[in-house]
């Protein structure tokens, strides 16, 4: 088996893919890229058997075949090789792979194909589509909120709530929440649940390109992801979410509007002063006056800031973590946003001013209880 091919568009695409193979495989043959070619089109896969990806591109080939090509090696090779015509020539007895450049050969040995895992295809699916505009957005809103806890399973994806023709993602760590929900352009015909991993939704987000549609199916075991020339698959997490809805709190009589833009560079300012181990900072709140504090008092540094805001309510003084506040201020993009408190030991709501529509966010974060 011969064929060419540009050696950039080779490149872009092997990157693409090589975000689906693992630090330490448990087969060898996983450090490996899967390459089919059928006609004039080289499908390029590549998975760590939880998700893989594959993708594929326009080549000059003399016939078919598949052979597994070690993906380091070819990577760093074609890193190093301006933009070219490459061919690439394969031994069909001992998978032997030959590299032709404009500067020379390269050999390395390839590996049978036919013993590459075999990727999951669609079967019995439900299916829904979506643009990639609102599935980058659901990622990026969301995904940072995701526990790292192994011992919480659930929590270390975000969780994927279709409804018809709206869509809520969900991530939560027990400290923060967020749950986002779109429902312009979604088109479904099914009401459904699942948890995706924080890895394949990294890979996904990084792989996804504006303009294209995004075709989303899934099982009881497998989402899968199609949009281009690109296919995803990601095994879901096995595990019951926790009810997020029981842990928002409704009657939160206190009312802040704050410019979102300050309040961020604000609490970053004065993060610098914080506590390391709690980041806390303290807010102050009474009519019109929003005052932030914080003070480490192993190393005797403190700081204290004050900003206009809008608020109804009674003077409330609660404790919150600095970082997680900064995080879920960076995701968000309007100019003003809302903070409903009820009292120093319970939640707080963040949800922006003014939200476009057939989009909502809501995002909770737990206080740090002040110390006497």
């Amino acid at each position: 088996m011969k064929f060419s091919v540009s050696s950039s568009d080779l490149l872009k695409q092997l990157q693409l893919a090589a975000g689906a193979i693992g630090t330490n495989p448990v087969l060898p043959i996983l450090e490996d890229f899967l390459f089919t070619v059928s006609g004039n089109k080289l499908n390029i896969s590549a998975t760590d058997l939880e998700t893989s990806i594959s993708t594929s591109i326009e080549v000059r080939s003399d016939k078919d075949g598949i052979v597994a090509v070690p993906a380091k090696i070819l990577l760093d090779t074609l890193k190093q090789l301006p933009q070219q015509p490459v061919t690439i020539n394969v031994n069909d007895e001992n998978f032997g792979i030959e590299i032709t450049s404009s500067f020379g050969k390269y050999k390395l040995a390839g590996e049978n194909g036919s013993d590459f895992p075999r990727i999951p295809e669609p079967d019995t699916v439900d299916t829904l589509t979506m643009s990639t505009q609102s599935l980058i957005q659901g990622i990026s809103k969301t995904l940072f909120a995701t526990s790292t806890d192994e011992l919480r399973p659930a929590m270390t994806g975000v969780y994927f709530q279709v409804d018809f023709n709206k869509i809520t993602f969900v991530a939560t760590d027990a400290h923060k929440l967020v749950k986002y929900t779109f429902s312009e352009g979604i088109k479904s015909e099914v009401m459904s649940n699942f948890i995706v991993p924080k890895k394949a939704l990294n890979l996904l987000k990084s792989a996804l390109s504006s303009g294209d549609e995004v075709i989303m199916q899934f099982n009881k075991a497998n989402a899968f992801f199609s949009f281009g020339d690109t296919h995803m698959v990601c095994r879901l997490i096995d595990a019951r979410y926790p009810d997020y809805n029981a842990v928002i709190p409704t009657d939160n009589p206190n009312d802040l509007i704050v410019s979102r833009s300050d309040f961020q560079s604000s609490l970053k300012r004065i993060a610098i002063y914080a506590n390391r181990t709690t980041n806390q900072v303290i807010l102050n709140i009474n009519n019109g006056s929003l005052t932030i504090s914080a003070q480490d008092l192993d190393f005797s540094n403190e700081a204290t800031e004050q900003m206009t805001c809008t608020y109804e309510g009674e003077p409330i003084t609660i404790g919150f973590n600095a970082k997680f506040l900064v995080e879920m201020l960076g995701v968000l993009e309007e100019d003003e946003i809302r903070m409903e408190l009820s009292s120093p030991t319970r939640a707080g709501i963040i949800i922006p001013d003014d939200m476009p529509e057939g989009e909502s966010i809501l995002m909770l974060v737990m206080p740090v209880m002040l110390s006497n």
